[in-house]
C-alpha cells in the first residue's frame, strides 16, 4: 500500500496528468462531436446554384419545390437557382458555367440533358463535389419532380397521390427483461456502447502506458534496485498496479461523467445505476487483466522504443472488438458474439457492447466476470514470476525460451 500511495499521489500531482485530465475530454469532444455539429449547421445565406435546363421543364418546378422545402431561419429561400441556358452551344454554356463556379458566383450547377425526364441522367459540377448536403437535397427534389411528371403521363392526379402517401414516424421502444419500456434508437445504443468501450480503452492506454514507463524509468536510473532492497518484487508489482489502477479509476470517473453528460445533452439515452455499475466492473476487471499483461511484457523493457511497441500491441487488442460493433448491435446473442465474450482479451469491451444493445442473462454476466477474475489471477501470477526475474535484467530483450524458464523458476 505504501508503493500504491506513492505511485498514485506522485502521478496525480503532476502538471502533465492534471492537464491531460481536463484536456483529453475536450479533445475527445472536439473529434467526436464538433465536426458533426458544424456539418449539421444550416446555411446563413442563400446558396446560388446554376441550372442548364435543356428539357425546358425542370427549372421552374425545381425552384418551387426547393422554396417549399428548404428555407433559411429568416424565411428566405435556402437555394436560389440561376438560369444559365441560352441559345449558345452546349460546350460554350458549360465553359461559362465553369467560370462562374471558379469565380465563386455560384456554388455549382446542374445540367439537365433533353432526355433527362426519360432516363434520369443528370450532371452536377462544382469545385466541391464532396458537399453531399446539396447533392442529397437536390437529388431527392429532382426524384420527386420526375415521379410527379410520370404520374401525370399515366393520368394520375399528383395531389391525390400526395394524400395517399403515408407519412410514417417510427419510434423505437426498448423493452427490458422486467417488461418496462423506454424510448431508444440506434444512436442512443451506439453512444452508450461507445462510451463504455472508450472508458476501458482510456483506462488501459493511459494508466497502462504510465505503468510501463514507470518500470522503464526506474530500471534506467537503477532506482528499482533501491526499491527492491526495501520490499519484495511482489509487493512492488502489486503496489504499482493498485496505485495506477486508482489513477485510472479517477480518469474513468471524470471521462465517464463527461461522456454521460454529453449523452444526456445530445441524445435521449438513459442510464440505470445497475448498468453503470456493470460497466465500471467490466472496466476495472478488464484493466487489471491488461495491467498484468503490461507488467509481464514491460518488465524486460530497456528502451523507450520497446515500451511504445508494447503499448501499441495492447492498443490493437483493444481496438479489435470495435470491428464487431455492428455485428453485436444487430445480433448480440449470435454464436460468434457469445464466443468472443468468453475470450478474456475481448470480454470487457464485448460485454459492454452487448449490455448496451440487450442485457445478457444473469448467468452470462456472472460467468464472464468469473472468467475475468480467474484470468486476472492467472495473469498476475505469470506477471509476478516474470517481474521477479526480469526487473533486474539489463541488455538484450529475453527470448521466449527464457520467458518460459522464468515461469518454471521456484519461488
Amino acid at each position: 500500500m505504501t508503493v500504491a500511495k506513492w505511485e498514485f499521489f506522485e502521478k496525480v500531482r503532476s502538471k502533465a496528468f492534471l492537464i491531460s485530465l481536463v484536456l483529453m475530454p475536450v479533445i475527445i469532444f472536439g473529434i467526436a462531436f464538433l465536426p458533426t455539429l458544424f456539418a449539421m449547421k444550416e446555411d446563413e445565406e442563400p446558396v446560388a446554384i446554376g441550372v442548364i435546363d435543356k428539357t425546358g421543364k425542370f427549372l421552374q418546378s425545381l425552384q418551387e419545390h426547393l422554396n417549399q422545402t428548404y428555407k433559411l431561419e429568416n424565411g428566405e429561400p435556402n437555394y436560389v437557382l440561376r438560369n444559365l441556358d441560352d441559345s449558345a452551344p452546349l460546350e460554350i454554356l458549360k465553359e461559362k458555367a465553369n467560370d462562374l463556379v471558379i469565380d465563386g458566383a455560384i456554388e455549382g450547377y446542374f445540367y439537365f440533358p433533353p432526355d433527362a425526364f426519360e432516363n434520369g441522367n443528370i450532371e452536377y459540377r462544382a469545385k466541391n463535389v464532396a458537399n453531399i448536403k446539396i447533392q442529397e437535397r437536390f437529388s431527392r427534389t429532382i426524384e420527386k419532380i420526375l415521379l410527379e411528371d410520370r404520374l401525370k403521363e399515366v393520368g394520375i392526379d399528383t395531389s391525390t397521390f400526395r394524400r395517399l402517401q403515408a407519412n410514417i414516424s417510427l419510434r423505437s421502444m426498448k423493452v427490458s427483461e422486467e417488461g418496462e419500456e423506454s424510448e431508444s434508437g440506434f444512436e442512443d445504443t451506439f453512444i452508450m456502447a461507445y462510451i463504455g468501450i472508450l472508458m476501458i480503452v482510456f483506462m488501459v492506454v493511459t494508466s497502462g502506458q504510465l505503468l510501463v514507463r514507470s518500470l522503464l524509468e526506474e530500471k534506467s536510473n537503477r532506482v528499482i534496485e533501491v526499491l527492491l532492497s526495501s520490499c519484495s518484487s511482489q509487493d512492488l508489482m502489486v503496489g504499482k498496479i493498485i496505485g495506477l489502477s486508482g489513477l485510472g479509476l479517477l480518469q474513468m470517473f471524470v471521462y465517464g461523467g463527461f461522456g454521460i453528460a454529453l449523452s444526456i445533452k445530445f441524445s435521449t439515452a438513459s442510464f440505470e445505476l445497475g448498468y453503470l455499475f456493470l460497466i465500471f466492473l467490466y472496466a476495472i476487471l478488464g484493466y487489471l487483466f491488461y495491467a498484468a499483461i503490461l507488467v509481464a511484457a514491460g518488465s524486460p523493457v530497456t528502451t523507450e522504443q520497446e515500451a511504445q511497441q508494447i503499448n501499441s500491441y495492447i492498443g490493437i487488442l483493444l481496438v479489435v472488438p470495435l470491428g464487431f460493433l455492428l455485428l453485436v448491435m444487430q445480433n448480440p446473442n449470435s454464436l460468434i458474439v457469445k464466443a468472443l465474450s468468453y475470450i478474456p482479451f475481448f470480454t470487457s469491451p464485448i460485454m459492454v457492447m452487448r449490455m448496451a444493445v440487450q442485457m445478457p442473462s444473469v448467468l452470462e454476466i456472472i460467468l464472464t466476470n468469473l472468467l475475468l477474475v480467474v484470468s486476472t489471477i492467472v495473469m498476475m501470477w505469470i506477471a509476478g514470476r516474470v517481474f521477479r526475474m526480469a526487473i533486474l535484467s539489463y541488455g538484450k530483450r529475453p527470448s521466449l525460451k527464457e520467458f518460459m524458464n522464468w515461469l518454471k523458476e521456484p519461488e
